[in-house]
């Protein structure tokens, strides 16, 4: 039996690290994060940097010289930026070409919705007895003050929105150009950095505390690659199954809907159904309401059952976690608070 004097230690040790833990990733950790994420972006580009540097040579004055690893490895990153950018350009263009599609096919369904709407009002005309076209006048009225409410507040959102994203942009701007110099001189000061690390009194937590960040995060990219893949087969899938002739753009920019923040499968698929199920159409609106209940629940036992296998965390200390997490620091918070967790362990079991 452990002595009160054990237990009190082993108490303020767990309460202190678990202080720490939060406070580093509270306040810490969004100040240090383009440099982390710079280190870690090198760490993948070291090889094959290493590796064209020492056979790439410029003659200089008669000396033929190395070129530095770190101007290897910022050309290897602005490659991969670049062909990411590409990428994305790609689906934009594809995205303007499916909202070109989607507009010519708009006045149609403003014509069907009309035709549903006017048809809707003249069965409640009849079955209450009121005179032809009062309900139909009824509802006009409340759409054009609905639209001029809307035009009124849409412009000072406008102007607000647009100074927000101006601001944005800035950010991200001096955030990436900070990311690119922290990949090349991470590369250029590997070695010296891990010599400060192995020579640190705090080597120990340096090097528990990187594997840790490591593996996690290893854990989480492949479970989200894994139902991002799943999910966007199933809503391919679905669309196909529902005769939506842009099954596989449809699918795809659903499944990559769901993988980003706060938005989801529900994001489209509810307001979808919604529609389709005020326009008569049953059959299609239970489909996709049921896409959303399969997709909504391989998300949510899938992420919670590839972590707990991944980490060495059981499936409800990771669901505890993530919530947690997630109650904390928002999105970011899934990742979080499984390495939070694991952490402040390995931090209690070292210190005590």
């Amino acid at each position: 039996m452990e002595k009160p004097g054990k237990k009190l230690k082993k108490l303020i040790v767990i309460t202190g690290t678990t202080g720490v833990v939060y406070a580093g990733f509270r306040y810490l950790l969004p100040l240090v994060a383009p440099f982390f994420i710079g280190y870690l972006v090198a760490l993948m580009l070291r090889p094959s940097a290493r590796f064209l540097s020492y056979r790439l040579r410029l003659r200089i004055r008669g000396k033929t010289r190395h070129l530095p690893v770190g101007v290897v490895g910022g050309a290897e990153f602005l490659l991969l930026i670049t062909l990411l950018g590409a990428g994305l350009y790609w689906g934009l263009v594809k995205l303007c070409q499916e909202g070109k599609m989607l507009a010519l096919q708009l006045p149609i369904w403003v014509e069907q919705f009309d035709l549903w709407l006017t048809g809707s009002c003249r069965e409640m005309e009849q079955t209450f007895g009121l005179r032809e076209g009062r309900v139909a006048d009824v509802v006009s009225e409340m759409l054009t003050n609905l639209i001029q409410a809307g035009k009124q507040s849409a412009m000072p959102a406008l102007m607000a929105n647009s100074v927000t994203v101006i601001r944005w942009g800035v950010g991200i701007t001096v955030v990436f150009v900070v990311l690119f110099l922290a990949v090349v001189l991470s590369l250029q000061e590997m070695d010296d950095l891990r010599v400060r690390r192995d020579l640190s009194v705090f080597r120990r937590e340096f090097a528990m505390i990187g594997k840790r960040i490591v593996h996690t995060g290893k854990a989480w990219f492949k479970t989200q690659g894994i139902i991002l893949s799943l999910i966007t087969m199933l809503c391919i899938l679905g669309m196909a199954a529902i005769g939506n002739p842009y099954y596989i753009m449809a699918g795809i920019g659903i499944g990559v809907l769901d993988a980003l923040p706060i938005f989801g499968t529900g994001t489209v698929l509810i307001p979808w159904s919604l529609i389709c199920l005020f326009m008569g159409r049953w059959g299609r609106a239970l489909a996709l309401f049921a896409l959303y209940l399969i997709c909504y629940l391989i998300r949510e036992y899938l992420e919670t059952k590839l972590m707990s296998n991944q980490v060495g965390l059981s499936p409800l200390e990771t669901l505890a976690a993530v919530y947690v997490g997630l109650q904390l620091f928002g999105f970011p918070g899934f990742i979080l608070g499984p390495l939070g967790l694991l952490l402040i362990e390995d931090l209690v079991e070292a210190w005590t």
